[in-house]
């Protein structure tokens, strides 16, 4: 079995648990190395204390379960089979007596845990999630080597919009360039649903782009993410589409340096509130703490918001190996929204940002 299902499995001898039934794509992944998108149908697997794991997915999808590497046995199940009874069926085989079952609580929704205690009416169900949360937050070197390359190609998604401002062109437009050009190097899949935005429209965290045209004087955000080998990156960088007044210039340099001054503190020990905390409070002595609405960052892998949460009240510690993000941001409403953002990895002795593109404003 690989170390991440070997951890797995110590922590459940730990706690006594005789199943832990895995259910979310992202998970499957992590503990498998197979990644697919079931939809509506049941993808799971289940690992136990000292057996063999094994996968359930759908029949079409079995021979991509075995290809990803997969050694151990994969359970299909056609669109007429009842995979909860092939379920029970695989799980009997290696356990006589279920009595504790480990599962994704966050994830398992309530008609599919309705049907999994039906199988197992007398069993115990608790959450796996802080286990896997933990398993995840710390990535290996492989893990690494994927998120550098994935965010590599987000850099050059911004040099991509960079390069495509042009008065008159609308949000849209740039966003279309930036993702055509993505596919032209192999990218099927971003990580959300990019986000350019311009003027007021960035003044919104989380906007939604449309035929908005840029204008000279604007500020341009860009939002936007990758996903290479099942991993993603995620960027923000706003730039000046000719030259701004001093309210705007004002805004993006105190979004900078708390920025800055947050990632000079990153290194192990140093709590995930402080970093929150250091951002809040250079951004509040510029006067505009009531526009800074989120927090400040969250983790990264697979997932694209992960464990841990960097918010200004979680006190866990950083360790060596954690990649999340630091994106603090000010947002005015009728003027104009700035948020930078970096990927950023802890080193044994302070951090590494993944993401490249220069921070200082760039004026197009």
């Amino acid at each position: 079995m690989s170390d991440r299902i070997s951890q797995l499995s110590d922590w459940m001898k730990e706690n006594n648990v005789d199943v832990c039934f895995i259910t979310s794509k992202e998970n499957v992944f992590y503990l498998s190395g197979f990644y697919s998108e079931a939809h509506e149908r049941l993808l799971g697997m289940a690992v136990f204390q000292d057996i063999e794991p094994f996968l359930i997915c759908p029949g079409m999808d079995a021979g991509n379960a075995r290809k990803s590497g997969w050694s151990h046995e994969v359970v299909s199940h056609s669109d007429t089979d009842n995979p909860w009874e092939l379920t029970k069926q695989a799980i009997g085989k290696r356990v006589s007596n279920v009595r504790t079952i480990s599962i994704e609580k966050e994830h398992m929704n309530v008609e599919r845990f309705e049907a999994f205690t039906h199988l197992f009416p007398k069993a115990v169900f608790l959450s796996a999630e802080e286990k896997l949360h933990q398993l995840r937050m710390v990535k290996d070197v492989k893990e690494l080597a994927t998120l550098r390359e994935a965010c590599q190609l987000a850099d050059y998604a911004i040099e991509v919009g960079a390069a495509e401002l042009s008065e008159g062109k609308t949000e849209m437009d740039i966003l279309a360039a930036v993702e055509y050009e993505l596919k032209r190097k192999g990218i099927s899949e971003m990580s959300f649903s990019t986000m350019v935005l311009t003027g007021k429209n960035a003044a919104a965290p989380h906007g939604t782009p449309g035929l908005t045209k840029i204008s000279r004087g604007d500020l341009v955000l860009f939002d936007l993410g990758v996903v290479l080998d099942g991993y993603c990156s995620d960027i923000t960088r706003t730039l000046a589409f000719g030259e701004i007044n001093q309210q705007q210039q004002e805004i993006y340099d105190a979004v900078l340096r708390a920025q800055l001054k947050s990632l000079s503190i990153v290194r192990p020990g140093v709590t995930c509130m402080e970093l929150d905390q250091t951002a809040r409070k250079e951004i509040a002595a510029a006067g505009y703490g009531d526009h800074f609405p989120h927090r400040l960052g969250h983790g990264l892998g697979i997932s694209v918001h992960e464990y841990p949460s960097i918010t200004e009240t979680n006190p866990l510690e950083l360790k060596e190996g954690m990649v999340f993000t630091i994106e603090p941001g000010i947002y005015v409403p009728d003027v104009a929204g700035v948020r930078i953002e970096d990927d950023v990895l802890v080193t044994a002795n302070g951090f590494e940002t993944l993401t490249k593109y220069p921070k200082e404003l760039k004026i197009i």
